[in-house]
Parts: structure tokens; sequence; C-alpha cells
């Protein structure tokens, strides 16, 4: 007998692959993607952070419950990765989490620290003190416009600002585009990992009332060093393909930043300065009758 499947952490794993226009099945006890010639290609699941299925791939029960096992993310897509249509769910199993999530998000003294603390990730510096969330919203957006003017003009990009139709792909221009394909590739691992440290992808701290909220939250503090520069780069270039140049270099960005290593580790860091300790149960509650069984994988991962 072979032991039971367990995930494996996120930073041992790779980001993320793309698939479209196949059938997602478990055959021989593998992940495989069969094309419509029958041509079988293996897909390492349990070794992914995160797979996004485009338009014309379909899935059988199999393949997304061996996916959940493993703690591997399945995101539907639409084209480019713009639309996010729905996810899998491999991790948030941790309600000790999510309640310190909750917990600091509620607590408005606690939520400021903390936005003031991804405030200074981001920009390495301390922000203006005295500052409300919303002041610094506006400060940190004034920022962001300034810096992508900044980079616009380095790689020779003719910017017209962020601005793009997500009902209406093909009337944005090619950095928008580039731009958005990027972010979606830095959101779906983003997500992966934000689950797989057992916290909830809608509990934001500056976005909110988005079930993505705080994946932008954290998938901001990394954009300006990884996908964007790089987005603007490969629009510089204008190639006829953009959208699938942009996530090879972006698969390929992450590998070398190692950014699966840091998003977990930062994520704690970030939430540690709101200075609240996490709550515990209840004393009348009942813990778990079967102890959980140790597993290799991150805290959220169901083992």
């Amino acid at each position: 007998m072979l032991p039971p499947l367990k995930p494996i952490a996120m930073k041992e794993r790779v980001s993320m692959i793309f698939i479209e226009y196949g059938q997602i099945d478990v055959l021989d006890g593998a992940f495989v993607v069969v094309d419509k010639s029958g041509v079988r290609t293996h897909i390492p699941v349990g070794s992914i952070a995160c797979i996004m299925l485009e338009p014309g791939t379909r899935v059988s029960h199999r393949a997304a419950a061996l996916a959940a096992r493993v703690g591997t993310l399945l995101v539907w897509i639409g084209e480019a990765g713009v639309r996010l249509y729905a996810a899998g769910q491999p991790g948030g199993a941790r309600s000790d989490r999510l309640l310190y999530q909750a917990k600091l998000a509620l607590d408005e003294q606690a939520r400021l620290k903390v936005v003031r603390k991804m405030y200074e990730f981001r920009f390495g510096e301390a922000p203006p003190q005295r500052r409300s969330v919303e002041q610094l919203r506006g400060i940190e957006g004034a920022r962001v416009k300034k810096t992508y003017q900044l980079l616009a003009k380095r790689h020779g990009v003719d910017w017209k600002g962020r601005d793009y139709n997500p009902n209406n792909w093909d009337a944005s221009d090619i950095p928008n585009r580039c731009l958005s394909s990027a972010t979606a590739a830095l959101y779906g691992i983003t997500e992966a990992a934000i689950l797989a440290a057992g916290y909830a992808p809608a509990i934001g701290f500056i976005h909110t009332g988005k079930p993505l909220s705080f994946v932008y939250d954290i998938a901001d503090l990394f954009k300006f060093d990884t996908v964007v520069p790089l987005a603007f780069q490969v629009a510089a270039k204008n190639p006829r393909e953009p959208e699938r140049k942009v996530r090879l270099a972006c698969r390929d960005t992450f590998r070398e930043n190692k950014i699966l290593k840091k998003i977990i580790p930062t994520i704690e860091e970030i939430l540690a300065a709101g200075e609240l300790t996490p709550p515990k149960p209840p004393k009348d509650t009942i813990g778990p009758a079967i102890p959980n069984s140790e597993s290799i994988g991150d805290a959220g991962h169901r083992s």
C-alpha cells in the first residue's frame, strides 16, 4: 500500500501553470491533461502552487479531488486570466487564523497598524504619522500612478494610464493587457499562499468588499518588484502574443525571486504589526475527537 498523499509546503513548489483546451483527469494514478487527439501530458500536481484553467478546459471529479488532497489551487479564469470565474479551496482550514485575521480587521487601531506596515513594506519607509487608512490609500495611489509613469518612460512605452475593460479585452492597449495578465498571475499564486497559510482571501485591510480583498492587499506588496516592471518590459517589445509572453516571463521571475518562499512569512510579519494576540477558543467548545495528523504542508492545508 502506498502512503497517503500529503501536501508539501508552498515554499517548495513551482509557482503556476496555465492549461487550455484539454480534459484534465487522473489516469493510472497520474494527473494528466488529454488533448483532442488523445495525447497525454503529465502534470506534477502536488508540486505546483496554482493551476490556471483557461476556456476550453474540462476537469474530472477525480482530478479536482486529487488537487484538493495535495493542496493545489485550481482557478477557472477567462481569456488571458483577466476574469476569475471560480476557484477551488485546498487551504484555509485553520479557524484560529481566520478568527485572528478577522479580529485584526475589526479593530480600527490594529487595522491601521497593519496598513501602516503594508505601506512601510511596500515603499521602504515609514508612512507619515497621524494619517487615516483613507489618507494612506490616497498617498499610495499617487505613488503608484507615478511609478507606472516612470516605468513606462524607462522602457519606452507609450503610457496613457491604467485603463482596461474586462468586458472588451481586445479594446485595451498592449501595456494594459500585459499588466492585467501579469497581475492575474500574481493574484493566483498569492491566493494559493493565503489559503495554504490558513487565512481568508476576502478579509482585507486596505481593499474590501471583494472575494479577493486580502489577495490584493498582499499581492500589492510584491507587484512593483516583480510583475509590473516585467509587464512594461514585454509591452515595449510589442510581441504578437503579449499575454503568453507575460505568463512565461512571470513564471521565470517568480522562480528567480523565490516569491513562494516570501509570501507566507510576509503575511505573518504584516499581521503581527497589529499587535493583537490570536483569540483563544471558548472553554465550552469541543476539540477534535481525532487529533490532526502531522503534515509537511503549510498550516492551512487539509491533510
